[in-house]
């Protein structure tokens, strides 16, 4: 088995490789603990496309949670910033429905391709919300006010940001 996995790996990331995906996609489904620690590891890579098909394969596993702690680890990291799109886009993989704040903050501070993926998410995915995670939204959303890094875009999401923030609140009063 360790054979066949370690396999996997070397063929998901030969860069002459034209069926990574595929291979990805096998690794993920056959990932125990070892691999999946050593999946994670490979989301930080500096080579982007590694760091991605490694994200792919945990897509696979049900390690739901600890993969997505390390892939958005990857996307708030500033030295990813041009590259953030390709790690939003995989998360469409992944269950976000308990990420509301992580892609909230995608939306706020993202590149422009990470912010517009981490819209559709939020307009897409049905969230689990509680008073806690409304609060935690305003204090990025307040934080987004104090420190806009595209005034341009400012009043585009104060118009989208503010009554979504109000029709949550609605829910618990």
């Amino acid at each position: 088995m360790e054979e066949e996995i370690e396999k996997l790996f070397q063929k998901m990331l030969d860069p002459e490789e034209s069926e990574a995906y595929y291979f990805a996609d096998k690794l993920g489904q056959k990932a125990d603990e070892k691999v999946k620690d050593r999946l994670i590891e490979l989301v930080a890579d500096e080579d982007w496309e590694k760091a991605y098909l490694a994200c792919r394969a945990l897509s696979k596993t049900p390690w739901n949670e600890e993969s997505l702690d390390a892939i958005f680890k990857v996307i708030y990291d500033r030295k990813n910033k041009l590259k953030q799109g390709a790690f939003v886009q995989i998360l469409e993989e992944f269950d976000l429905s308990q990420r509301f704040v992580d892609v909230f903050r995608v939306y706020l501070f993202g590149n422009f391709k990470a912010s517009t993926l981490a819209k559709d998410y939020l307009d897409q995915v049905e969230f689990e919300i509680s008073p806690r995670t409304i609060r935690k939204a305003e204090k990025h959303w307040n934080h987004y006010l104090n420190n806009p890094e595209d005034a341009d875009s400012l009043e585009l999401k104060r118009k989208e940001v503010e009554p979504m923030l109000l029709e949550m609140k609605e829910l618990f009063s």
